[in-house]
């Protein structure tokens, strides 16, 4: 079964046949003939589609004009296409390396141009020079990430989706794991002094974040190929470095009279991350205040060694950055004529600390921070932590955390704005943050351990499949057989804890508010048997509206 989707033109109706069973767009055969002799490239803009909705097409007929791209959608229409990646089944979806051609993300902005437009620069030192700079050829960029913890959370990925931006565009990217420098501690964003970890413990994380940020940016240029026009043999691959190979062996005495000499102590006091600790009770110790000098000579390094000429971090690197291009312009300035060493060398980009609508610092859930290892927050947790988006942040967080094209986002925004109750902003959010980070796999998961916790309909859901969304929750509980047949409902429930006690199961029982599988059951004495588990192997079971537990067969 087919359905038409009627494109008006200015001068004409252009009838276009869509298979919803397929997920496809084809053009009747009249304008197919006609595209081809105008050797024009189909670029159709296409949605994946359920049997109740339908795509549209981009490309309308002008006489005498050839084919050109022009969006003509009623807003009836506009909706239903933009909740069809919401609620599109799974098996309607076509996988990356089926989809021929690609809508790109950048729209022919400049890097920085589109790096403002999302809302990724909090500072930016001589912008129009950095964006000829970046024009001018493949540049190098880095960021630092101090191996504080084992993984990365979710506050990491503002730095690197910027980073992401700049690899898409052809450049490379560096990213530094500060493997001597998170010895020393970094005072910026703190009242207090960081205590000091033991050297096995940042060798081990640092080895830990290495991995996780090549696994990270393997994924990312993954979900990239699906929304840029860039092809993959084109992206740089990213280079994973550590500040203690060059800092390890650094002579205290040449460091002091070949760097130390370049900055001024009044100069260093005046940054902001000095200036707020000393006006802190304990203030700073001399340990963290070189903490600048050891960042700046981290961009020095790869400065003089790589050609790196950019570096991005967090507002609150701002003046360590600085310190950085100080070092940077004083050093080459004694190796170079007076015309070459009145060239400010170098560049800087911040981007901003990200604080929720309700003054929250980005990243944290329940004063915990959200993992982007699944081992440490589920993929359940991690894509619940972007559903729970605030209607006030939603917008910015797509801009910032996914490749979705700008003008894509404010179409989204206004639908949501129209249907709030409905979600749509956060749940596209999830989906492609989910997506990025942990692949189809996570998000699969993530997708069906929601059906299982939050859905009423689990009529597609299998048993193998609700098991692996799971794994790791303590909301899924294995049985033997012994147990799982032999108890009453009431006491299992109790047994496992999703109750107090057998007591209050029974109550809840006759009171109508326990559910098999969504079915309230009202037989205190009911036991479960293969019949009524989903696949002979899981009983979803819930008390009331949200308490949940998940039994599956060992």
């Amino acid at each position: 079964m087919t359905s038409n989707c009627i494109v008006s033109t200015f001068s004409e109706l252009v009838s276009l046949q869509i298979s919803p069973d397929l997920g496809l767009l084809s053009v009747p055969d009249e304008v197919e003939d006609a595209l081809l002799p105008l050797n024009t490239t189909k670029q159709l803009s296409w949605w994946l589609c359920s049997p109740r909705i339908f795509v549209h097409v981009i490309y309308v007929c002008q006489p005498n004009s050839g084919f050109k791209p022009f969006l003509l959608l009623s807003e009836v229409l506009l909706v239903m296409l933009r909740l069809v990646r919401l609620w599109a089944h799974p098996g309607y979806r076509i996988s990356c390396k089926d989809r021929q051609l690609w809508r790109s993300v950048h729209s022919g902005r400049g890097l920085i141009e589109e790096l403002a437009a999302r809302d990724f620069i909090a500072n930016v030192t001589r912008p129009q020079e950095l964006q000829k700079h970046l024009e001018s050829g493949p540049r190098t960029a880095y960021a630092g990430i101090d191996p504080t913890a084992k993984s990365l959370h979710a506050g990491h990925l503002i730095p690197l989706l910027c980073l992401l931006h700049f690899q898409l565009r052809g450049n490379n990217i560096i990213t530094l794991v500060g493997g001597a420098t998170g010895l020393v501690g970094d005072p910026s964003g703190r009242l207090t002094e960081r205590e000091l970890s033991k050297d096995a413990q940042i060798e081990f994380n640092a080895v830990q974040l290495a991995r996780a940020i090549n696994k990270f940016f393997e994924r990312a240029v993954e979900y990239a190929s699906c929304k840029v026009t860039s092809q993959l043999s084109t992206i740089p691959q990213i280079q994973v470095l550590n500040n203690v190979n060059w800092l390890k062996d650094l002579n205290l005495l040449d460091f002091l009279r070949n760097t130390g000499i370049h900055f001024r102590v009044n100069n260093m006091l005046a940054r902001d991350s000095v200036q707020t600790r000393m006006s802190a009770q304990h203030g700073i110790t001399f340990t963290e205040f070189t903490y600048q000098l050891l960042q700046g000579y981290d961009f020095f390094e790869l400065y003089r060694t790589l050609g790196c000429t950019i570096q991005v971090g967090g507002s609150d690197q701002w003046g360590n950055i600085l310190s950085g291009l100080e070092l940077i312009n004083k050093s080459q300035s004694t190796n170079a004529n007076n015309a070459e060493a009145a060239r400010e060398k170098g560049f800087a980009l911040t981007t901003p600390l990200l604080v929720t609508s309700s003054g929250e610092k980005f990243g944290k859930s329940a004063g915990n921070a959200v993992w982007l290892d699944k081992n440490l927050t589920s993929y359940l947790d991690f894509y619940q932590f972007f559903i729970r988006t605030a209607d006030a942040d939603v917008a910015k967080y797509l801009r910032m955390f996914t490749l979705l094209p700008l003008e894509d986002i404010t179409a989204i925004i206004r639908e949501h704005e129209r249907h709030p109750h409905c979600r749509i902003a956060q749940r596209m959010l999830a989906e492609e943050i989910t997506l990025m980070v942990h692949g189809e796999e996570g998000l699969n998961a993530a997708k069906i351990a929601t059906t299982v916790l939050f859905d009423t309909n689990y009529s597609s859901l299998r048993a193998d499949a609700i098991i692996k969304s799971l794994n790791g929750d303590p909301r899924l509980v294995f049985c033997t057989e012994n147990d799982m047949f032999n108890e009453s409902l009431p006491n299992l429930v109790a047994m496992h804890k999703l109750l107090p006690s057998k007591t209050a199961a029974r109550q809840l029982v006759l009171a109508g508010g326990l559910y098999l599988n969504n079915i309230p059951e009202r037989n205190p004495h009911f036991r479960l048997t293969r019949d009524s588990l989903l696949d002979g192997r899981v009983a979803i079971i819930r008390a009331g509206r949200d308490k949940h537990l998940v039994l599956a067969l060992q």
